[in-house]
């Protein structure tokens, strides 16, 4: 639906008369000269509002953000949030065509009655860095004398202040002191070089180049591989062989290439990618044409190819097979609206958000996303820790196809890519519901840049179903709805668009989930059905999902990185495990159920797969509920999903992937909080030969009882493709929970008591 000139063919009675009394006489202003009237439909969706047209009242709602507007043909009020705002001028009505007076915008939108955002009064410490502080940073860097020409930057982020000092800030309101630092990680050709500059000295303040170590993979990278491989006589020649005659209509992936101690024959100390290509017949979706077993490995120092690596040649698949509509009739859907006509529930100060008894700091950062930060939950008048930081720590997906265009193919998404940085800007109505907020987020680009990308991070409120509900017999029945806050962000890496919900229930229970969608990787087989005589060996790997290609079968293993800090920091990790054991107090029954409770010690103990049937708390064993129970959050790293849990890699263990990653094996881990052990897969994961994350995190071994600690949750899916999820992919889901574990006296969502005394 949307206005008459824009959704609806048929003329209204009461719009013709609307017009008719209007049409003739100029709009006027207050003051008697002619407004300026411009059409609301272009107006409104320049401005980024959404305009629709209610036959039935006769009305526009148009929302925005926070705002939700009603306002009727000729009238001279609008309702903004259900409450009423004067018009300089009324809407117009030209034949089918609405009008509205430039003051419009500023009549409504600047009216002061949409309070979903407010003016920070002060800064948080945990501000992401604005546009002017990145500029500042590089331009303090490329003034240091070691800075060398065409260098590009890997990463430019707020060096935090002293964890306790953030906390005091958000508990107490004491402000912190230390300067405003910024990290940048630079790539100076394959060297890394790591420097900390001081924002207000404007000066380096340190400056280290990295040894043994490769950099991210960077945007123009991806340009780099496509124009090497496109010129190169060799590789034209290895594409003749697949009858592809025009180079210019291949399109390259460009791939990390992992590390095989040598045995890939590739020398470790080169930048190297992988690339493997797919041919653009004009359908709009390449990744259905493949060119299967052909890979050209890229110098990207040298800038050419160092070798080309090639198997049996399988005829590419030709036949189209577009996946955005074009060849389709799309299904007809009456209107679903999602009105707020009183504005919104929570509040968003600078970077703070504040729902419910929620409140929390939300950041954009280029390798992992958003970064929720100081969680707490307002209990009866008490602000109480429950996360210091929040985020995906990374990920990986590994594929189980030996051939030469797969065996290497084991993405790790955010560390060697960076997510944050191929953050897909949300659409409304389709991405997220229509209620929902919309955030532009400034990160920095390869060459230091600030680039703001629009529509990076949504906020919205949804109903969840009922949050309890009973009814006695013969008695009123008693329920409440449940609502949820999400955060939603989407990265698209490649083929595949990956979405995050971090969900806020009323009840304290913080929900993150993680949806796969986009399109499959595909591998061109000789096979067209599975009654061909080549079909078994071609789907050994994977399923056949079209006439000639195969879904090689793999897996989506996200980690998550939890500061939490249930009540503070001095936290230990218990466990309690169901078991059924004899009864021997008497009477019919021959067993019982009970619980055995230990704590967990230490973090090699606390490395391991997840069972579904036991219980994992992070607890603090100094705080506790009226009832005396330690407050606690159970962590649950697989609530449900469409695919298997991951319940570890399937690879053998004499694989090499072993020797460089542990977290995609076990479920829980709990570490010692380290400010500097921020990913699982360690700081610079590209080709790198041993753990520099969870692995070496947790080598020391150290005591957990009563400390600072940091959960990693795992979880993930074992994707086995299927023909329903080709062309492109219908969003498959996993879910984990964070919840309250005698965090509560009671109920946390049957409200604040009422005042007995009155």
């Amino acid at each position: 639906m949307g206005s008459p000139s824009l959704f609806s063919p048929r003329k209204t009675a009461v719009a013709l008369a609307v017009a008719a009394l209007l049409l003739g006489q100029a709009p006027a202003m207050a003051h008697g000269t002619a407004a300026h009237m411009v059409p609301m439909d272009k107006t409104l969706a320049d401005f980024g509002a959404d305009v629709q047209w209610d036959d039935y009242a006769q009305m526009f709602t148009i929302s925005k953000d926070g705002a939700f507007v009603k306002v009727k043909p000729g009238a001279k009020q609008a309702m903004v949030n259900g409450k009423p705002v004067t018009l300089q001028v009324p809407v117009v009505m030209e034949g089918q065509t609405a009008m509205i007076p430039e003051t419009f915008i500023n009549d409504v939108f600047q009216s002061g009655l949409d309070q979903t955002f407010q003016v920070e009064k002060t800064p948080h410490p945990l501000n992401a860095l604005s546009a002017d502080e990145i500029k500042q940073a590089v331009e303090i860097v490329k003034a240091a004398p070691d800075f060398k020409p065409n260098t590009r930057f890997t990463q430019i982020a707020l060096v935090e202040p002293e964890k306790a000092k953030v906390w005091d800030f958000v508990l107490n309101g004491t402000a912190v002191d230390a300067p405003r630092q910024a990290a940048i990680t630079m790539l100076d050709g394959k060297h890394i070089v790591e420097s900390v500059v001081d924002l207000q000295e404007k000066k380096v303040v340190s400056w280290a180049a990295i040894k043994d170590a490769h950099g991210m993979v960077l945007l123009d990278d991806f340009m780099t591989v496509q124009s090497i491989v496109t010129s190169s006589p060799e590789f034209a020649q290895a594409l003749k062989k697949h009858g592809v005659d025009d180079p210019s209509k291949v399109v390259t992936t460009p791939l990390t290439v992992g590390y095989f101690d040598g045995k890939d024959g590739l020398r470790q100390e080169d930048r190297l990618l992988k690339v493997v290509s797919y041919l653009d017949v004009g359908d709009g979706n390449y990744w259905a044409h493949p060119i299967e077993n052909l890979v050209a490995v890229v110098d990207l120092e040298q800038k050419k190819i160092q070798k080309i690596e090639e198997g049996p040649v399988v005829p590419v698949p030709l036949t189209p097979r577009p996946y955005d509509g074009r060849d389709r009739v799309a299904p007809s859907l009456k209107p679903l609206n999602i009105v707020e006509p009183e504005g919104k529930n929570y509040t968003i100060t600078g970077d703070m958000v504040h729902w419910q008894n929620w409140d929390f700091h939300l950041r954009l950062d280029s390798r992992v996303g958003p970064i929720l930060s100081t969680i707490t939950y307002n209990d009866n008048g008490k602000k109480r820790q429950v996360m210091y930081q929040g985020s995906l720590g990374g990920m990986i997906v590994p594929y189980g196809d030996p051939d030469v265009g797969w065996y290497f193919k084991a993405y790790l998404d955010s560390g060697d890519y960076g997510m944050g940085t191929l953050t897909s800007s949300l659409v409304r109505g389709k991405d997220v519901p229509s209620n929902a907020v919309m955030l532009n987020e400034t990160i920095p680009d390869y060459t230091g840049a600030p680039m703001e990308i629009p529509r990076a991070i949504a906020i919205f409120e949804r109903y969840a179903g009922p949050e309890y509900k009973h009814q006695e017999m013969g008695k009123p029945n008693v329920s409440a709805e449940r609502r949820e806050l999400v955060v939603r962000w989407v990265s698209t890496v490649g083929n595949y668009d990956y979405i995050f919900d971090w969900v806020f229930h009323q009840n304290g229970t913080i929900g993150i989930d993680a949806g796969a969608t986009g399109i499959e990787a595909v591998k061109g087989v000789q096979a067209k059905t599975m009654h061909d005589p080549s079909a078994k060996d071609d789907t050994k790997y994977g399923t056949l999902i079209d006439h000639n290609i195969v879904g090689t079968t793999h897996q989506h293993i996200y980690n998550f990185r939890l500061d939490m800090d249930v009540d503070g920091t001095n936290n230990r990790m218990v466990a309690m495990d169901p078991e059924v054991k004899p009864n021997t107090t008497g009477g019919p029954r021959t067993s019982t159920m009970q619980v055995n409770q230990y704590t967990i010690d230490t973090e090699q103990q606390a490395a391991q797969k997840f069972d579904p049937g036991t219980i994992r708390l992070l607890s603090n064993t100094t705080k506790e509920n009226r009832m005396g129970n330690p407050v606690s959050y159970q962590i649950i790293p697989y609530a449900g999903g469409t695919h298997p849990v991951a319940t570890g890699a399937n690879f053998a263990k004499d694989e090499w992937i072993y020797h460089r990653l542990s977290f995609m094996d076990k479920q829980l881990w709990v570490t010692r909080y380290h400010p500097n052990e921020m990913y699982p897969e360690g700081k610079f994961p590209n080709r790198s030969i041993h753990d520099e994350g969870l692995g070496k995190y947790s080598k020391d071994n150290e005591n957990l009882n009563d400390q600072d600690n940091v959960v990693w949750m795992t979880t993930g899916t074992t994707h086995v493709a299927r023909a329903e999820e080709w062309p492109i992919m219908p969003t498959e889901w996993v879910h984990t929970l964070l919840k309250p574990w005698n965090f509560f006296d009671e109920t946390p969502t049957l409200g604040k008591k009422k005042d007995e005394s009155k």
